[in-house]
């Protein structure tokens, strides 16, 4: 996984990777998230892909458009 870059310093997330379809999100309490083409979405994780590459600003995204709507918990 790469590490989150946080340039806002004050993320809840830690690391991420991703593939073609899918992201995976590891936040600051480690626990990690799968999302993907099918749930949430393709546009919502292309965007988020975006977002973590940047380093800036995933969360919030989350926060605001994806909720609880992840593909599955990881463990």
């Amino acid at each position: 996984m790469k590490k989150y870059k946080n340039l806002d310093g004050n993320s809840g997330i830690f690391a991420w990777e991703d593939g073609k379809d899918y992201i995976i999100v590891q936040f600051s309490d480690f626990e990690k998230y799968l999302y993907n083409y099918i749930k949430p979405g393709k546009t919502h994780v292309e965007k988020m892909k975006k977002l973590a590459e940047k380093g800036k600003g995933l969360a919030t995204f989350i926060n605001q458009h994806v909720r609880e709507n992840y593909y599955k918990k990881l463990t």
